[in-house]
């Protein structure tokens, strides 16, 4: 049986890794809302920067920030790949990003690094030129799609000369994510279903074939041990939300039904636009999401990977939602879905 767990989310990819840089300057770019994974969007317009210090440059051409500056960066667009582009198994492809330099820190010695999801033979870090304060970069990633027909996605992360994450906008991470042959088919179960059948999950698609098993005490553990590790962590405990629970439980008998670990519904839903489709009155934050095992190793991995530890630790978050389903003719077996949110 796999084990495999996301983010906020998704799938991933992987291989090389080369960059241009554009000094022209850039007005609008995406506006990200959540730290899920809506499609890219454009449109977004960077705060407005006060002045500071500007970069030196010595005569030998090395860069020095200027004191007290700060990281920012956004992703402008998709140069190539769009969301859910379709790939022929095992076809070599590139993905590139253009992104803009909005802190007042030059990035020098800074990095792209593979964060999670489908890795698709993706270095797992690679050098990015430095990028001076309102600079654009191209960053192209080579990629090979899997052998196996479905949907992946692929998160990278751009970090600092510190190896600290720079947020994108208000993104941890960026992607690319493809769809290898034809949509996902549903699958379908034999199986009986002791406590709820997956007729069609709202706000996720689903199969009306499925039947699929709920289980309160792991969705309650879980729940407990999601406080537990904020407790450790100074942090005050989150409380049920009826709403996010819903949607949590939708999802994961939507990625029971269909078979397969991913942020994107069976509908092309993404955890924001579910969300809002809810009818959610907080502000929704992320998802995570966990298939392959039950409570305790979905903690486990959760907390060993440090976006989803971010995830669950995240001060502003006040409240969530637990989703299990399990699947007994799938894959992987259980599905688990946590949705964040702040009141």
């Amino acid at each position: 049986m796999f084990r495999k767990a996301f983010l906020l989310c998704a799938l991933l990819l992987t291989s090389c890794i080369s960059v241009d840089v554009d000094s022209a300057a850039v007005t609008a770019g995406p506006d990200f809302v959540t730290s899920t994974l809506p499609p890219t969007k454009q449109g977004y317009v960077p705060p407005t920067l006060t002045l500071t210090p500007e970069v030196t440059i010595s005569p030998t051409g090395a860069v020095t920030a200027p004191p007290n500056c700060r990281d920012g960066a956004v992703l402008l667009r998709d140069v190539t790949i769009q969301d859910n582009t379709q790939v022929r198994a095992g076809e070599t492809f590139t993905k590139t990003w253009e992104l803009q330099n909005v802190g007042t820190c030059p990035w020098v010695n800074y990095t792209l690094v593979f964060a999670s999801g489908d890795k698709m033979d993706a270095p797992t870090s690679a050098p990015v030129p430095t990028t001076l304060k309102d600079e654009k970069v191209e960053v192209s990633v080579e990629l090979t799609a899997p052998s196996v027909n479905g949907t992946y996605t692929g998160f990278f992360s751009l970090h600092n000369a510190s190896d600290r994450v720079v947020a994108i906008g208000t993104e941890q991470t960026f992607w690319v994510k493809i769809i290898v042959g034809g949509p996902s088919v549903a699958a379908t179960s034999s199986g009986t279903s002791p406590t709820q059948t997956g007729s069609t999950p709202s706000g996720g698609g689903g199969s009306a074939n499925c039947n699929y098993t709920q289980n309160a005490g792991y969705v309650n553990q879980v729940a407990a041990a999601i406080n537990a590790e904020r407790a450790k962590a100074g942090l005050p405990a989150l409380t049920v939300n009826s709403q996010l629970a819903a949607l949590a439980q939708s999802h994961a008998a939507d990625m029971a039904c269909y078979d397969r670990i991913s942020h994107t519904g069976s509908d092309g839903s993404s955890a924001y636009t579910r969300a809002v489709a809810s009818g959610y009155a907080g502000f929704f934050n992320e998802e995570i999401i966990y298939g392959g095992g039950g409570p305790s190793a979905a903690m486990s991995w959760w907390m060993n990977d440090q976006i989803h530890r971010d995830a669950i630790l995240k001060a502003k978050t006040t409240e969530m939602g637990v989703g299990y389903a399990y699947f007994s003719n799938g894959s992987y077996g259980d599905f688990i879905v946590v949705e964040f949110g702040t009141q």
